[in-house]
């Protein structure tokens, strides 16, 4: 968890590398635009050829059921794009987190990493939906760090444990 371009990926990426089996990344970016699109494929890059890419913008609680036995580990990248993705869609907010909260309960064989930003550090947003998306995202990130054995804030690119 972090703030935008603090490192969250490039730290998780490194850590579950050393993990040995199989390496699963699931992007929930989308290439909606040319500047998302070449982020995208800097991603993929700095990857290498060691990492499966499942590209899930909304789907990412059946992705993780069905892909658990597979990897020895799975990142996740981003959470709150996820959700910001989840919030675009006609699908249950709600529906959804509580779905993602339960297949990451149910994992027993993966590692998974999850990054996500940390909104909720700055100012009060001055409308209703990023005032909801932001505390949606605050509660989802509690969720997941309850489930976590670990859990870092990034913060310049230095990782500081905290759980």
């Amino acid at each position: 968890m972090g703030g935008a371009r603090s490192g969250k990926s490039r730290f998780a990426l490194a850590d579950a590398s050393g993990i040995p089996g199989e390496k699963a990344f699931i992007a929930t970016a989308e290439g909606t635009d040319d500047e998302m699109r070449e982020r995208i494929e800097k991603h993929k890059s700095n990857r290498g050829g060691m990492w499966d890419t499942y590209e899930e913008p909304l789907r990412v609680a059946g992705l993780l059921r069905e892909i658990d036995r597979k990897y020895g580990v799975i990142v996740l990248d981003c959470l709150t794009l996820w959700l910001s993705n989840v919030y675009q869609s006609d699908l249950d907010c709600d529906a959804e987190v509580d779905g993602l909260i339960d297949s990451l309960r149910d994992l027993r064989s993966s590692s998974v990493y999850i990054v996500s930003n940390e909104v909720g550090m700055g100012i009060v947003p001055a409308n209703e939906l990023t005032r909801r998306f932001r505390d949606t995202a605050g509660f989802l990130n509690q969720k997941v760090a309850v489930l976590a054995d670990e859990a870092y804030l990034i913060v310049a690119g230095l990782p500081v444990r905290i759980k």
